[in-house]
């Protein structure tokens, strides 16, 4: 019976390594795979600040990222978005009366967004917006993010449960995905019981997701006060062995830590904490933040953050308020507090935060101005600490996002960019002359799923841009031509649609030439029997002129196009440029429409870089 067993077994594997042989033959898988590595990619943000890279070594360390599930509660039907940054042009005035009609009009929801997000208004249910997040922040390398169920015992099920079931489903498409936990009122209170015990049985009693956990000292961590549970009660003790537990110290501490030594930090003043000593030296914990609601004479409290005074994006210790036009791009405050963190040089890095957005409009708080209103964590473009990009910054509203990537990657090190395969000349018919050419640029599969959710105010969001999955690239060259290769995960579609399978070069790696830094993109026309286009940018604009006529194959999934290296004197000689494969663009001319429409790799500005030496 084992000798049969054993032989079935083996004709199974057979069965599957023929039917995966077949497969590739007819295109319909993938003929490469391997896992993404954004450690490779290039980005120049709209201020000229490349992301680093920084090869000297691995390191270590743990990224956690503060995220806001709260995006869900019910509107007044009819209520438009209140938008402080809005509202303020508008009604200048109303910055000093708490009952102004900007900021109730027709609505009794207190809450205002100082700004509008990149996908706009979006409820945290929107499983179309929960994947683009699960992307952008497995390219920033971030290990965990932890959502704010500080307020009261809510736990904000509802989001938790889409963003578990987008995350597990990313996941097994091979994106490398944040762990997940959750933030608990700051003290040991009577809603904190609740919202734990509700957690451990919703979730973690069932095992509900647990791949998705994060885990310290072999356990999920969780942060509230282990001394709220009773001792006396099973299901509590039980709760109090299955968690590693970090109580979040709740003010920016101004002064000594606090003394007991298992408490982390979630935003403190410049020069921050390290949190819990370890016995061989060092701490495991220090926050970074965008900005801080305080401001000088609240000793670590936080304040309103419309205050004037309050410590903003362009605000450091050491320099004080940045006057400068727009000085919050700069993010001069998250840099400080960045550079504390790798004096300290932690074990982990807990960084506020990606998405909160909104802030309620208050009668009062520390240091308010009576009868004015009081915006406690959100006010406007400078007193804001967000990371998720921004619609109203335009070109500018992913600058802290690439910046965040940036500070990331000096904090854990980056993996070395790989080598090019020797040169090779490839018979554009011959998809299987890929076979051997390195490297394989991969790039998420499963990310082209269409939107229609519910956002802020019975707004709906519809994007039915996700066509063609881009699932990888290659490059090959030889001494008259440069190859590109790039798969997908099903059949492409026709080459007469709109915006098909675009292919931008910036061959020179300067973002001051072409638009946004490329100098060419191919199929920016349709690409016919007689060859595809290569159109060179006018001025750096987007404006395109033909500039050559290039060979192309597509076979099924995977399409090959040749490129004369005589078209441009950077593509001569030693090489080195970056490039990025867009399907279906929407908004023309809009860099942050990489972020958003059709399908893009890699995401966002980010591009895939192509290095070789001549004759090598």
């Amino acid at each position: 019976m084992m000798i049969t067993s054993l032989t079935d077994n083996h004709m199974k594997r057979i069965l599957i390594s023929v039917s995966l042989a077949a497969a590739m033959a007819i295109g319909t898988v993938p003929a490469f795979s391997r896992d993404v590595e954004s450690d490779w990619y290039a980005a120049t943000d709209a201020l000229g600040r490349k992301v680093g890279r920084y090869d000297d070594g691995k390191k270590d360390k743990t990224v956690i990222l503060f995220y806001w599930t709260w995006h869900q509660m019910e509107d007044t039907p009819g209520a438009p978005v209140k938008n402080i940054t809005q509202l303020m042009k508008q009604y200048p005035d109303a910055i000093n009366h708490y009952d102004h009609e900007a900021w109730w009009g027709t609505s009794n929801d207190r809450y205002c967004y100082w700004d509008e997000p990149l996908f706009g208004y979006y409820r945290t249910t929107d499983k179309w917006v929960l994947r683009k997040h699960a992307e952008m922040l497995a390219d920033a390398k971030v290990d965990a993010v932890f959502f704010d169920c500080s307020n009261g015992s809510i736990t904000w099920d509802e989001s938790t449960d889409a963003l578990m079931e987008v995350w597990d489903q990313a996941q097994k498409d091979g994106v490398n995905v944040p762990k997940i936990g959750f933030l608990l009122p700051f003290g040991p209170a009577r809603h904190a019981l609740v919202s734990i015990r509700h957690l451990y049985e919703k979730i973690y009693s069932k095992g509900l997701y647990s791949n998705l956990w994060f885990e310290w000292d072999g356990k999920p961590l969780i942060f509230a006060y282990p001394e709220m549970l009773v001792d006396e009660e099973p299901a509590d003790k039980e709760i109090k062995e299955f968690f590693t537990f970090r109580p979040m110290q709740p003010d920016y501490v101004d002064g000594p830590v606090p003394g007991r030594n298992d408490q982390w930090s979630w935003l403190e003043d410049y020069p921050q904490h390290g949190f819990v000593k370890l016995p061989e030296g060092g701490v495991e914990q220090v926050s970074v933040g965008v900005a801080q609601n305080t401001f000088p004479g609240t000793k670590g409290h936080c304040s309103a953050f419309n205050l004037p005074g309050s410590y903003g994006r362009s605000y450091t210790y050491r320099n004080g308020f940045d006057t400068r036009e727009n000085a919050h791009l700069y993010g001069a405050n998250f840099l400080e507090q960045w550079d504390r963190a790798y004096e300290l040089d932690p074990e982990v890095v807990f960084v506020t935060g990606w998405n909160e957005w909104i802030a309620g409009c208050w009668p009062s708080f520390a240091g308010s101005v009576p009868g004015a209103p009081a915006f406690v964590d959100q006010f406007d473009w400078d007193h804001s600490r967000d990371l998720e990009p921004t619609k109203a910054w335009g070109e500018y509203g992913d600058v802290y996002y690439l910046q965040f990537v940036d500070r990331v990657r000096k904090f854990k090190g980056t993996t070395p960019a790989p080598e090019a395969s020797a040169p090779k000349k490839i018979n554009v018919r011959r998809h299987r002359a890929w076979k051997r050419v390195q490297p394989f640029y991969a790039a998420y599969k499963g990310n082209t799923g269409h939107r229609d959710a519910l956002g802020k105010c019975d707004i709906h969001y519809v994007d039915n841009s996700g066509r063609n999955d881009i699932t990888g690239a290659k490059v090959a060259r030889d001494d008259e031509y440069i190859y590109f290769y790039v798969e997908t995960a099903e059949k492409l579609s026709p080459c007469t649609d709109r915006n098909w399978m675009m292919l931008f070069l910036d061959v020179d790696r300067d973002k001051s030439t072409g638009w946004e830094g490329y100098e060419y993109v191919v199929n920016y026309h349709s690409p016919t029997k007689d060859g595809a286009s290569v159109c060179r940018s006018k001025d750096g604009a987007w404006e395109w002129e033909d500039a050559a006529s290039v060979k192309y194959h597509v076979r099924r999934n995977q399409l090959v196009v040749r490129i004369p290296r005589s078209l441009d004197p950077a593509l001569q000689g030693d090489l080195d440029f970056e490039f990025k494969w867009v399907d279906n663009m929407q908004d023309e001319g809009n860099v942050m429409d990489f972020y958003v429409s059709g399908d893009v790799a890699p995401l966002g500005r980010f591009n895939y870089v192509y290095t070789a030496a001549s004759g090598r």
